[in-house]
Parts: structure tokens; C-alpha cells; sequence
């Protein structure tokens, strides 16, 4: 069961999607989902879904909304194309640390409105590049944020970015689950090392597991790089954290 809405932001409108069980009574936990760089498309749709059918209400932007509406990748086309990746990245571009914490205070305005999510903490999860966005939203709002997680993350740690989330993770208070792919070669050993060093630093409650074979993208149905064992496995985990939290 789902619903459009749009919900407004400072730099505009965010189109996004609300997804909740079909046997839905009342207001349910909220969980914020980002997209993977291609943005809003069935495969995503698809994980959304499972994730309410266990009792949540999940809301999913996107994350282009400043450049485009609705999906960006043209049906029939993959985002890894080499004529789309290009428009990708420029979009990808505009999502500056900066433009992120505005849009995470917009949807947490979101949730505070719709008669579909229950008031309280919420759980946030991330893939590809928005795996930072879900660490950076859980240090930035700690008293509402319960649980962040982040599969086949991109570049969380790199070496002398300031814009890199390992820079904030002090903050966080809730609990964080990273699902890496053992064969990522957009988050390296060395990076996954430091961003556990910067969370065990902090205190932060976090687990962080590597999915043996898998690469990067490992549960976008729509890819080459899909592991349907790891995929099934990253949803057994989001429904564990979740429980655990919320």
C-alpha cells in the first residue's frame, strides 16, 4: 500500500512516497529510506514495501527532487549507462551536506504531519551513497533518530573530505548497522576500518558485517551486481534493527 505526496522543502518540493501495510490500523514507527544513486524506481518501491509489511510506515523521497520529478533513470535504461550516468552525478553533485540537513529537517516535518507515522524515534537506512546520508541524519537529529543503517555505503571515510560523515558520527546516539559488500571498491578496507575506529571512538552502539562475495549494489534487483542471498539477508537485517529500536 502506498500514496504520493509532496512534501515542501526550502529548495522546493520533495515528490516522495509513503508505503505502509495493507492491513494498516493507526499511526505506525516511521522509517526513512534513500534511494541508491538511481533514484526513485521499482526496485526501491519493492524494498520500501517489504520494509512496511512489517509494520512501519516508510517514507521515500527524492532525492533529485531539485532537479527532476518522479524517477530520473528512463525506463528501459540502467543508471550504470554510460549516457546516464553523467546526469547522475551532476544531480548527485547538488546534494551537499549542507542541502542534506535541510532536506532531513523537511521530512522530519513530514513525519510529524502525516496521520501515518507514529510520533517518536525513527529509524533511517541508506544505500550506495546514501548510506551517509543516513549516519549524517542520525548525528545531526540524535534524539530522533533510533536507528541508521547503510548497505554497499560509498566512500564513508575517505581521507581528507570534510564532507565525509565519519566526521560526525560522535554525534549519534542510536544504533547503526553497515552491510558491506567484501568486494566493494567504492568503500575500500581501509575506509570501512576507519569509520568503525570513528564509531567505537564514540561509543556509538553499531555492527558492522561484511556480505562475503557480494559487490557494490549488491541489492538492487535491477543491476548485474545483485545477489539475491545477500539481498535477502540485508532485509533479515533492517527487520531486526528495527524491532530492536523501534
Amino acid at each position: 500500500m502506498s500514496r504520493a505526496l509532496d512534501i515542501p522543502a526550502a529548495n522546493g518540493t520533495i515528490d516522495a512516497h509513503l508505503f505502509t501495510p495493507a492491513d494498516a490500523k493507526g499511526p505506525l514507527p516511521a522509517v526513512v529510506l534513500f534511494t541508491d544513486i538511481g533514484g526513485l524506481r521499482p526496485c526501491y518501491h519493492h524494498k520500501a514495501q517489504r520494509i512496511a509489511d512489517n509494520g512501519y510506515a516508510v517514507l521515500m523521497p527524492n532525492i533529485y527532487y531539485r532537479d527532476a520529478r518522479g524517477a530520473v533513470v528512463p525506463e528501459g535504461r540502467s543508471f550504470r549507462d554510460p549516457e546516464v550516468r553523467p546526469t547522475l552525478f551532476d544531480y548527485a553533485g547538488h546534494l551537499t551536506p549542507e542541502a542534506q540537513s535541510r532536506d532531513f529537517a523537511a521530512l522530519l516535518a513530514c513525519l510529524d504531519q502525516e496521520a501515518e507515522f507514529a510520533a517518536g524515534k525513527i529509524g533511517v537506512v541508506g544505500y550506495c551513497m546514501t548510506g551517509a546520508f543516513a549516519l549524517r541524519m542520525a548525528a545531526e537529529h540524535p534524539g530522533r533518530v533510533a536507528a541508521a543503517a547503510g548497505f554497499h555505503s560509498a566512500r564513508l571515510a575517505e581521507v581528507d573530505d570534510p564532507a565525509s560523515p565519519v566526521h560526525v558520527v560522535g554525534n549519534i546516539q542510536g544504533r547503526v548497522y553497515l552491510g558491506h559488500a567484501d568486494q566493494d571498491e567504492l568503500l575500500p578496507p581501509e575506509q570501512i576500518a576507519r569509520m568503525d575506529e570513528a564509531l567505537s571512538r564514540a561509543g556509538v552502539h553499531f555492527t558492522t558485517e561484511l556480505f562475503k562475495g557480494a559487490t557494490h549494489g549488491f541489492t538492487a534487483r535491477d543491476a548485474p551486481s545483485w545477489d539475491g542471498a545477500a539481498d535477502a539477508l540485508h532485509h533479515r537485517r533492517i527487520a531486526q534493527l528495527l524491532e530492536e529500536t523501534l
